[in-house]
């Protein structure tokens, strides 16, 4: 048990080495505000129909990874969106960004099939939104192996994984870090001093989640945490944009 133990330890620093110093596109961050995005994951129903709302009570957008395969499914997240639900999100004024087609696995996904899964997503959304194209990703389940991180880099302005923490500094556009939610949801001081440390450093803080409904899964939250920390957000005084819209505030040159 001790061995296998330290294998998985050493596993898991092997990852994020890799994925923080392999492939980079560099980012300095260097803004008089911070900047705080709301994401979500999967793109359950739950997220744009409750969380969606909320943000939208607020004045604010976000931004829905959406992996087209799993349109219309039961999802360890709950039931997925619908094609109906795209016109809601644009309406709303939300981003629409990449997750993958068939939903997979960053880390175990052999890199060109990863890739051809995100030439297959966009081609989906194409069919069902004539012209539309994905400016932003999101890793799905796993930190990505570098040469998947390369690849995906050569069609977005920037892709988004985890670490549970802000981007300050010198960032890497090919791995943003996000801080999800779920992780805290019986713990909100942990967010708000997060969001706090976000508005003292003039950083850019991702929010990411999955489902937002009274019984979340695993991996969701509350409407009422998730109104709390979009409360917070806001009055910690922080420009509230979807991803791609941050990006272009930033002015970095970040051509598809």
């Amino acid at each position: 048990m001790r061995l296998s133990h330290f294998r998985t330890r050493v596993q898991g620093w092997y990852i994020r080495k890799t994925v923080r110093f392999f492939f980079r596109r560099p980012l300095q961050i260097k803004t008089q505000v911070p900047f705080v995005s709301f994401t979500f994951d999967d793109f359950p129903r739950s997220a744009l129909l409750t969380g969606g709302a909320i943000l939208k009570h607020y004045g604010l957008a976000g931004t829905f990874y959406a992996s087209f395969g799993l349109m219309g499914k039961q999802a360890p997240t709950g039931s997925i969106f619908l094609p109906e639900d795209l016109k809601e999100l644009q309406e709303q004024g939300h981003e629409l960004g990449c997750h993958t087609f068939a939903h997979c696995d960053a880390w175990k996904t052999n890199p060109s099939v990863f890739e051809d899964s995100i030439i297959e997503n966009a081609r989906a959304l194409n069919k069902l939104i004539p012209g539309a194209s994905f400016k932003t990703f999101s890793y799905p389940i796993a930190v990505p192996r570098a040469p998947t991180k390369r690849r995906a880099s050569r069609h977005f302005a920037c892709c988004r994984g985890g670490g549970q923490t802000f981007n300050v500094g010198n960032t890497d556009l090919n791995y943003l870090f996000a801080y999800f939610l779920e992780k805290s949801r019986d713990n909100f001081q942990a967010v708000q001093d997060l969001i706090e440390r976000n508005r003292q450093a003039r950083g850019w803080l991702v929010l990411a989640t999955h489902d937002v409904c009274d019984s979340p899964s695993p991996f969701g939250c509350t409407p009422d945490f998730f109104e709390a920390i979009v409360k917070c957000a806001v009055n910690s005084g922080a420009r509230i944009l979807p991803v791609a819209q941050v990006l272009d505030a930033l002015g970095p040159s970040h051509p598809r």
